[in-house]
């Protein structure tokens, strides 16, 4: 199980990435969002896909899940 997070800020083309707890490309504390623990990205994505339709995996910790 890991911890993931949302970023609170959209990318340039709208998606808001949902990255694991140890990323290098984790978000600072204010512009991210708890998720919840998961053994993968893809039900971290539908976590975040509640709130931020547009969600996707971050290509560096959750490579699985990115798709843009």
């Amino acid at each position: 199980m890991a911890s993931y997070y949302v970023n609170k800020n959209p990318q340039a083309n709208g998606d808001h990435e949902v990255h694991r707890g140890s990323c290098d490309w984790l978000p600072e504390p204010h512009n991210r969002e708890f998720l919840g623990d998961f053994s993968s990205c893809r039900p971290a994505v539908q976590e975040a896909k509640r709130t931020y339709p547009r969600a996707d995996g971050c290509k560096h910790c959750s490579p699985d899940c990115h798709t843009r």
